[in-house]
């Protein structure tokens, strides 16, 4: 770790056991190569984190901030539903508003108190067009042309990061590592992907876990759980709107009529710190 980021500040934070490290560069920018990243996100050396979550000051006049986002092996994603409801919690409680706007690679989302430990986010449109997910050539994004792992072809969405969604009979006998491995290389997809394991247990609950490109299986996956809901529902699955059931727990997704997709879960601080030196 570079001598600068010695002594800073972080938060530990998670969004149903989906965790992050929060660092606040609004004062001064930080500098942070990929090698840093890693540092940070090891487990056994550093921190850990699933994703590093870095706050900047807003680039746009309706933003309170600017969020950037990283894996935990140093490579940059453009959205996170967990991460972004813990950075709104902070925000709504630093500024005193009623809803927050946090500027993301992927387009501004705006975000609000839901009540009881609960926190909303409009994540902006599902997208479902080929190129928009993106893939690597034209395809039927309801069911894309991926390697044979022995399951029905997934869904592909997007929300400001790239899915590949499976519906399956009984999501418990998946093995999920190997079959995320195998999807989020596939070579349909230029920027690889995040992968869904879904499985319909009623008209509006989904039992679901996730691999996430970058870090491997996490706990939860807000645009992950957006992302099934939107393919649950192109299929004729479920409704619009229906609780997600994670691994760490339960997140409510609703797909509204202009195509926004809202989600609504908990955001909770762990624990704060200061960085120390760590091997690169």
């Amino acid at each position: 770790m570079t001598d600068a980021l010695q002594g800073l500040p972080f938060l530990k934070m998670h969004g149903l056991g989906n965790d992050f490290v929060v660092l606040d560069a609004r004062i001064r920018p930080l500098a942070l190569s990929e090698g840093t990243i890693r540092a940070i996100g090891d487990r056994h050396l550093g921190v850990g984190f699933d994703q590093l979550a870095v706050i900047e000051p807003a680039r746009r006049a309706d933003a309170d901030c600017f969020l950037a986002l990283y894996n935990a092996d140093g490579s940059r994603t453009g959205a996170c539903g967990n991460a972004t409801r813990c950075v709104a919690s902070l925000l709504l409680r630093e500024t005193g508003k009623t809803l927050v706007g946090i500027e993301t690679p992927a387009g501004l989302l705006t975000a609000w108190d839901a009540g009881n430990g609960l926190y909303g986010v409009n994540m902006g449109p599902a997208r479902l067009d080929w190129r928009d997910i993106p893939l690597a050539r034209p395809a039927d994004t309801l069911a894309l042309p991926v390697a044979d792992i022995g399951l029905d072809a997934p869904v592909g969405v997007s929300m400001g990061n790239p899915h590949a969604v499976f519906f399956v009979p009984e999501v418990e006998a998946l093995d999920i590592e190997r079959l995320g491995r195998v999807i989020e290389h596939d070579p349909l997809f230029p920027e690889r992907t995040n992968v869904e394991f879904a499985q319909v247990t009623g008209p509006d609950r989904i039992r679901m876990r996730v691999w996430e490109r970058g870090t491997g299986i996490t706990m939860a996956c807000g645009s992950g759980a957006c992302a099934t809901l939107v393919a649950a529902a192109r299929r004729g699955l479920t409704g619009r709107s229906a609780d997600i059931l994670l691994d760490g727990g339960v997140l409510s997704i609703a797909w509204r009529d202009d195509g926004h997709v809202l989600m609504t879960g908990p955001a909770t601080l762990s624990f704060t710190g200061m960085l120390a030196a760590l091997p690169t």
